[in-house]
């Protein structure tokens, strides 16, 4: 289903935090694409009146409309699965914001519905375009520093679990952080390295106890060619926590290394040499603009923007619904080692 009259219509779910990114995001800087409404949510009758779309009384009215013919999905967790096999039964391309579901199955699921109905499926892995993991990513793929050898990765964010988080997601039925957060992460492997993931073995707990979900993670990949992948996740660290580390990247190659501040500079040494700062993103202005700064914005207008040249052009998605399952597979792997203490296989 491509769009009509040259512009998708896109409906969103959801108007929090990340339903609030969204709305902004289509409706300023996506061309060929209409935000037509918003359902979901104690402020969606707010949300649809400061962009003038209509407000739908539920989900299920949204997705049953003819003129929507893209859904965001951009509510808690819990509902990620339940509304995305909704929409895309329904014959609807879908943006769904990580974690893709709570399950494989039900990944499985909105996968099978997509491709029953020739419809498409993207995850929102807004890291993947983020100016320096993009530039990480295009300088991986050159071979110019050689095979990955090893990577390490970090989400630490300082007293995250009473700032950083929602209450909703301290709610078990979103499973925890790790699924919620540390996704990135665990995708980011798969992103960089180009390779599956064959085993997970990690340790997931709270470190203060105080939560009735995890807040921090030591999590080791096997990657389907014997290249390990380290991830440390906390959102539990006192402030200030440690510089560089709110979403970074170190990578060993055979011929260099690469040092991955996700907002801010991605550093390279080729043979040994000194560092080189080869890519930088502007800073985002939290205090000013706030969290619907574009330069926030951009990546997740790369990611809309390349699901709707997929759906008109047939261009490839840069974050498909069969990664986005992948990583829900490696997660839930991470929760099984945790319980039983062995190595574990991804669904």
């Amino acid at each position: 289903m491509a769009s009509r009259n040259g512009s998708l219509g896109v409906g969103i779910l959801g108007a929090g935090f990340m339903g609030q990114t969204y709305a902004r995001t289509v409706a300023t800087m996506i061309p060929r694409a209409r935000l037509m409404g918003i359902a979901g949510g104690s402020r969606a009758p707010r949300l649809a009146q400061e962009y003038g779309v209509r407000v739908f009384a539920s989900p299920e009215e949204m997705i049953a409309c003819d003129e929507i013919d893209l859904v965001c999905i951009a509510t808690p967790h819990a509902s990620h699965g339940e509304q995305g096999l909704a929409v895309a039964r329904a014959g609807k391309h879908l943006m769904i914001e990580k974690p893709m579901a709570c399950t494989v199955e039900v990944c499985d699921a909105i996968l099978d519905a997509c491709k029953q109905r020739g419809t498409h499926c993207s995850v929102m892995f807004s890291q993947r375009l983020r100016t320096c993991p993009l530039e990480t990513k295009k300088l991986l793929d050159s071979d110019k520093l050689g095979r990955i050898l090893h990577m390490h990765s970090f989400q630490l964010v300082p007293d995250g679990m009473e700032g950083a988080v929602p209450k909703w997601q301290l709610d078990p039925a979103n499973v925890g952080i790790l699924l919620g957060h540390g996704i990135h992460n665990i995708d980011q492997a798969r992103y960089f390295t180009g390779r599956e993931i064959r085993s997970v073995y990690a340790k997931v707990s709270s470190l203060d106890g105080r939560y009735p979900v995890d807040g921090t993670s030591d999590v080791t990949l096997t990657m389907e060619d014997g290249t390990v992948c380290t991830i440390f996740c906390s959102f539990e660290l006192v402030k200030p926590g440690f510089a560089r580390t709110g979403g970074a990247t170190q990578i060993v190659c055979e011929l260099g290394l690469v040092d991955v501040d996700w907002y801010g500079e991605m550093r390279v040494s080729f043979d040994g040499g000194p560092w080189e700062v080869a890519a930088a993103q502007e800073p985002i202005d939290w205090a000013g603009k706030g969290f619907l700064d574009p330069v926030r914005l951009k990546s997740y207008a790369a990611n809309i923007q390349n699901l709707v040249d997929a759906i008109d052009d047939g261009k490839p998605l840069a974050a498909s619904g069969w990664d986005g399952r992948q990583a829900v597979a490696a997660a839930l792997a991470a929760y099984e080692s945790s319980r039983t203490g062995r190595e574990v296989a991804p669904a």
